[in-house]
């Protein structure tokens, strides 16, 4: 059975950091695509960063160049580093696994953890 935990998020000012963190058991990070999805109160959910098993990222262009995604394989963790923070990156963040990168979908996701930056 999966289980994606993730932890990291809080109340910031904009500019700030955050590094949030998703620690999995029952499926190996880096035979996945690992992503990070958000989800604001009355928009659609987005994949903010996503992260393949041969390593390679994608980001959203709204945080391209701000946000960095990573993985700890010897940890089993994926990580999400957002600088830079903007009142717009207000959302509840997701950690999600599928099968591959271009032809499947999110089939595990974690609970979510909040992220709210005031200006």
């Amino acid at each position: 059975q999966v289980h994606l935990v993730e932890s990291g998020g809080g109340s910031v000012q904009a500019g700030g950091s955050l590094r949030l963190s998703c620690a999995a058991s029952g499926l190996i990070v880096s035979r996945y695509c690992m992503g990070w999805l958000r989800q604001a109160p009355g928009k659609e959910r987005e994949e903010v960063a996503r992260i393949g098993s041969d390593g390679s990222t994608r980001y959203a262009d709204s945080v391209k160049g701000r946000f960095t995604i990573s993985r700890d394989n010897a940890k089993n963790t994926l990580y999400l580093q957002m600088n830079s923070l903007k009142p717009e990156d207000t959302a509840m963040y997701y950690c999600a696994a599928r099968a591959d990168c271009w032809f499947s979908g999110y089939a595990d996701w974690g609970q979510g953890t909040q992220v709210t930056v005031s200006s």
